[in-house]
């Protein structure tokens, strides 16, 4: 089974209704997820990102009834993820070297601003295409990359970088004529 968005969210519904059988299955797609988030995010030290797997699939066992049914199911488990590399970076007193572009991959957001920035991007982000949201979001603000992503949304690697680079020239698009119609007023 190919993990995507709308997969692993009918997995964790089912799940949450009572089927054993769904939610064993979404804990081993999820897995296979976070294996590959770890390493990338440890510097390939495999034992500590399945150290890292196993915390986060269990806060997702732990928690899944805070799930909020209306909203998407990744977001949701990759801030458990973050959490987790976060605490471990901190006990282990690791300070990872990472690009400043990737910086916020090891953040989450703390803050109501964050968070209100968050629904306006939503907000922006509702007129696009399914696929090209799905690729800013994965890569851009999940921090996933773009083979990550491409098995996560069952397109092509190419079909990712695509939608990507489209969905944000649209994005800069209606930025600009955003702030077009704000000058003239």
């Amino acid at each position: 089974m190919t993990a995507s968005e709308d997969g692993l969210k009918a997995l964790m519904l089912q799940g949450l209704d009572g089927d054993a059988a769904a939610h064993s299955r979404l804990l081993s797609e999820l897995a296979r997820l976070l294996r590959a988030y770890f390493v990338r995010r440890l510097f390939n030290d495999p034992a500590e990102a399945e150290d890292l797997v196993q915390e986060t699939l269990i806060a997702v066992h732990t928690r899944r009834v805070s799930f909020d049914r209306s909203q998407p199911f990744t977001p949701w488990a990759y801030a458990m993820a973050r959490y987790k590399l976060i605490d471990h970076l901190r006990r282990t007193r690791r300070r990872p070297s990472v690009p400043l572009e990737d910086a916020g991959v090891l953040l989450a957001p703390e803050d109501t601003a964050q968070a209100t920035a968050g629904a306006d991007l939503d907000r922006l982000m509702a007129d696009l295409p399914e696929k090209q949201r799905a690729a800013i979001r994965h890569t851009k603000l999940d921090g996933l990359s773009v083979a990550e992503t491409a098995a996560l949304t069952g397109q092509s690697e190419v079909s990712v970088k695509v939608g990507v680079h489209r969905g944000l020239k649209s994005l800069m698009s209606r930025i600009r004529k955003s702030e077009e119609g704000q000058d003239d007023g």
